[in-house]
Formats: C-alpha cells, sequence, structure tokens
C-alpha cells in the first residue's frame, strides 16, 4: 500500500497548547523582504488581483559541492515566520515613505495580511532531497505568497547549504569521529553563526562551541582553551596554589608535587615550565575535564610531555583526564605520534586502557578535503573542532533555491527560458520516492495533485523532465509520500526538535546507494515526472513559447 499518510487535511484541530513554533529571531519579519516584491504586491493590488490563487514551489536546480544531494533544512524556521507574520506601525510607515505615490488604502491591505490563508506542503526537515524537487509548496492568495518569496529563499538556502557541508564532512569523517563546530568567530555575523551551529547539528555534527546556541537549540557544547592561556603563565611560582581538590572535594592534596615527581620520573624537565603550570591551573579548575591544547610552543617536545605529566598525576589522584588539542602541524603524523607516546605513558605507569581512553582533538582550518586526506594518511584523531570551512561554505558560498509560480487561477504556468535548465515543471505537484527491493530509494516521482498516487508492484513509467527520450519503468517495493501539510491557516504539526531532525538526516543518508554519496564522480539519483506530468509540461511549453519568424 502507498503511504500517503500526511497529504491533505487539517490536523491542527487536535494539537495541544504550546506546540506552536517559537517567535523567530527580530530580522525575521515581513521587512526581510526585496522591495520589489512590495511593489509587485502593489501592482496584483491595483489590478485587484492580490487575492487570486495561487501555488509557488521552492526548489533548487544543483547540487552543492560537487556532489548529488542535499539536506532539506530550514523548516521550522519558515513556519516561525508564517506563524508570526504581520506588518507592524513601524513597517507600514517606512514603506509609506518608500512609495509615496501608491494608494493609502494597499497599506491597509498590507496591515491586515497574515498567513491565515495560506496552505503549506513540504518535505520533513533532515530529507535528503534533489534538484527540482518542490521542497515547499505554498497555496493562497497571490499577494501574501509573492511577498513570502525573498524571505523563504533567505531561510532555506543557507540552512540547507550549511545542513549539506557538514553532512558530506561527517560522510568524510565516518559515523565513528566525534565532530564539533568551532565556527562562531569566522560566521558571517551573529545570526549567521548562530543559525550555522543550529544546521551544522541537523547535519551530523555533534556539538558546538557556540554557548549561545547550546542555549537555544539544547546542544552539546564544548571546547579547550586558547594559546593565550598557556602564554599567560611563566613559572610554577604564578601558581595561585599548590592544591587540587580530589574527587569528591572533601579533601585536598599538593597537586605541584605530585606533577613535578612524575615530570622528573618521566625526565621530562626540559619542557616549557610556564606551559606546564597553565596546564596545573586547568586540571585544578575542571578536573573532571581537562583537555590540554599542545601547540602552543613545541606539541612534541613540549606540548604533549606536559599533558601527559599532568595527565599521570591526574590518574593518581582519581581522576580520568581528556586528551589534547592539536591545532598546527602535519596533524596526521602528530595524532600518530600522541599515540604512541600515550602507549608508552601507559606501559611505564601501568595504567590500564590509558592511551585508549586519552582523546586527540584536532582543529586547524579543516575542510571536507582535509578529512578525506587525513584518511588517506593513517591517523589517530578522535574528534575534530571544524570553523572556517563550515559555517562560511567557501567551497561554494550558495545553494541557488529558486520560487517559481506553477499555478495561478487552477490554471498551470510554465517559465522558459533559453538555458534548458531553467524550464520550470508547471502545476500543483505531490512528491513520491520509490524503493527497490534491496530497499534503496530508486527514483523520485512528480506527479499532479489529483492523480491518483503509485502503489508498490505497480510498472510506473517516470520521465526525465528535460529530455524526451530518457524514461524509465519503476516497480517499486515501497512507495512513500514526501510532502506533508505542515501549514494550513496556522500549524498543522507538532515542531520536531534539533535531535529528531538530525535522526532524520543520518536515517536518509543511511539509506542511499553509496554511490550516490561518494566524493568521486557520484551518481546522480533520477528525479522524474508522471506519465501526465510530463504531457502537460510540454503541452504547456508548446502552447507558451513564441513561435519565432524568419524572412
Amino acid at each position: 500500500m502507498s503511504d500517503a499518510a500526511g497529504g491533505e487535511g487539517r490536523p491542527r484541530a487536535g494539537m495541544a497548547a504550546g506546540l506552536g513554533p517559537k517567535a523567530p529571531c527580530n530580522f525575521v519579519n515581513p521587512l526581510l523582504t526585496d522591495m520589489y516584491q512590495v511593489t509587485m504586491c502593489y501592482a496584483y493590488w491595483k489590478a485587484n488581483k492580490h487575492n487570486t490563487e495561487a501555488v509557488f514551489e521552492l526548489f533548487f536546480r544543483k547540487n552543492p559541492f560537487s556532489g548529488e544531494y542535499v539536506i532539506f533544512a530550514g523548516l521550522s524556521d519558515v513556519i516561525s515566520l508564517l506563524d508570526h507574520y504581520k506588518f507592524t506601525a513601524e513597517h507600514i510607515q517606512y514603506l509609506r515613505a518608500q512609495m509615496p505615490s501608491a494608494s493609502p488604502e494597499f497599506f491597509d491591505y498590507l496591515s491586515s495580511l497574515d498567513c491565515s490563508q495560506v496552505k503549506v506542503q513540504a518535505l520533513k526537515e533532515g530529507t535528503v532531497v534533489f534538484p527540482r524537487e518542490p521542497l515547499i509548496r505554498l497555496e493562497g492568495p497571490v499577494g501574501i505568497c509573492q511577498l513570502l518569496e525573498t524571505s523563504l529563499l533567505c531561510i532555506v538556502n543557507f540552512a540547507s547549504l550549511v545542513a549539506t557541508n557538514a553532512a558530506r564532512m561527517r560522510q568524510a569523517a565516518g559515523p565513528n569521529k566525534t565532530l564539533l563546530e568551532f565556527g562562531l568567530r569566522r560566521a558571517q555575523g551573529p545570526d549567521g553563526g548562530v543559525s550555522a551551529s543550529r544546521y551544522c547539528y541537523i547535519g551530523g555534527f555533534d556539538g558546538t562551541s557556540n554557548a549561545l546556541a547550546g542555549m537555544l537549540f539544547g546542544m552539546k557544547v564544548g571546547g579547550t582553551h586558547a594559546h593565550s592561556f598557556v602564554q599567560s603563565f611563566s613559572s610554577i611560582e604564578d601558581l595561585k596554589t599548590r592544591m587540587i581538590s580530589l574527587p569528591g572535594g572533601a579533601e585536598e592534596v599538593d597537586f605541584v608535587d605530585i606533577v613535578l615527581r612524575v615530570r622528573a620520573k618521566f625526565g621530562w624537565e626540559h619542557t616549557n615550565t610556564g606551559e606546564l603550570a597553565s596546564f596545573i591551573c586547568i586540571c585544578q579548575a575542571l578536573p573532571e575535564s581537562f583537555v590540554a591544547l599542545v601547540d602552543t610552543y613545541d606539541t612534541l617536545v613540549s606540548g604533549i610531555p606536559n599533558f601527559l605529566i599532568c595527565a599521570v598525576a591526574m590518574f593518581e589522584i582519581g581522576y580520568q583526564p581528556i586528551g589534547i588539542r592539536l591545532d598546527s602541524g602535519d596533524l596526521a603524523y602528530l595524532s600518530l605520534e600522541a599515540r604512541k607516546m600515550f602507549e608508552m605513558v601507559e606501559k611505564q605507569c601501568k595504567v590500564e586502557g590509558m592511551a585508549k581512553a586519552l582523546k586527540i582533538v584536532a582543529s586547524n582550518d579543516i575542510g571536507e578535503d582535509t578529512l578525506h586526506s587525513l584518511n588517506q594518511q593513517g591517523h589517530s584523531i578522535d574528534t575534530f573542532g571544524i570553523g572556517t570551512h563550515l559555517v562560511t561554505c567557501q567551497n561554494q558560498p550558495a545553494l541557488g533555491c529558486v520560487y517559481k509560480l506553477v499555478e495561478f487561477d487552477k490554471k498551470p504556468r510554465i517559465k522558459l527560458s533559453q538555458e534548458i535548465k531553467k524550464v520550470s515543471v508547471p502545476g500543483k505537484k505531490v512528491l513520491y520516492r520509490l524503493y527497490g527491493k534491496a530497499g534503496y530509494p530508486l527514483v523520485d516521482l512528480m506527479q499532479l495533485q489529483d492523480e491518483e498516487a503509485p502503489n508498490p508492484g505497480e510498472r510506473i513509467m517516470c520521465r526525465h523532465p528535460l529530455d524526451p527520450t530518457k524514461r524509465v519503468v519503476c516497480v517499486p517495493a515501497q512507495v512513500l509520500r514526501l510532502h506533508h501539510v505542515v501549514w494550513d491557516g496556522g500549524p498543522c504539526l507538532e515542531m520536531p526538535s534539533i535531535s529528531e531532525i538530525r535522526n532524520v538526516t543520518i536515517k536518509e543518508l543511511s539509506e542511499l546507494r553509496h554511490d550516490h554519496v561518494r566524493r568521486l564522480n557520484p551518481t546522480p539519483y533520477k528525479v522524474s515526472l508522471s506519465e501526465n506530468l510530463f504531457k502537460t509540461m510540454y503541452e504547456l511549453w508548446r502552447k507558451e513559447a513564441p513561435i519565432l519568424e524568419l524572412t
């Protein structure tokens, strides 16, 4: 049986109080739009067409990062915008000043606008999606639907791009490595930084250094310390106290004495004493989470030995140190050498399991290419802290989602272009995912709204959107409807938590064939039209395309 749950209907009536979307940030309001959207709305209003029913679809045309998939993100923020959409008196005053010749009644119309007459179908946030697929479908009066265009594109473009970038880095690192987002200081402004933290988590990261994002979204936060902290110490005498509290806090011991004894035992008196003092201070302040940044002076000669001196001392008094962070140099080589040093100390001190328990964190301008390179070289890194390449999406800074009219006054509409890839697929559509016997998705099928849903076991003709010569017959073992009503004058579903969205992403990626997600020459995933939609599209194409006359 075809899974068509969530297709039509308005399940909002049974919603409990408090399940609606959170308020958007201050920037996300009706004025977060291009001015031409307002002037275009005015033209609709002057022509008395502003209440004509229209259908718009939001989609992208090309996958980013030389890959073959995108993670759909930003839907929660879209619902939040719809739920709080209202022009304020200040907004109206500003628009009056920008449009001094506009009829006063138009601003009364704007003041009355909300999204109570808008209906939205969308894919689940976190779904793996492909070019030309309607990620979001809006139905309602053309005036309000047109005004929403830029806001929705702004939200979904960045969200989906960052989530996809994060997912690709997760694929590169592998499922067993911990990934932390360290990008706030390099992000495009405060809002970009907080948003990026959220979408990186959706894409598969484990946590963030961003304290505000951790508070807002319930994400795990973590980090180490800066080189400046190490530099601020010159000697053991810089320490305020020599003591450390034992686990439980009931008793103190002279920690400096233990550290210096361990240092002498290993013959590491040559290490930088100021660095050692800084590590002692961290142990005293944060005994349950001791992680040392080891490259301030010399990673192998001073940093790692000083960490191990403190780590052995911590083991002796009952604490479990966490590990080290590498922030420069040959990360693969240094991580392997660090692990060897851990193993050497474990043998000498007879602390069973110490070398394996200590973690190695690596940062330093890491990106997707770096992760693949480290895998090829071999390394012993447990956790990656990734910032600039992640939140700024340096390999591709924009996704390129578009928002196109596909139906107006119950008639399908098409947008033509000299560039064949920019021809839009007309009509109000529903998206289905067809799965094969092996459990992998084979093709995503777009159909017109009024077509009967495809069923497992049936022979289904699947047509290429832009090449009439390409077609396949699919006999699916399972059919899944991807579109769900998420807004019908109000929110229709409880907003999923960020962890639930992240789980959708992980599950979706695990279901794809490996050749669709591999780094080199990934196989394009098939996105097709039903036979009926294909005919509708090409009939409308022939009808709307002007005929060139040669003389």
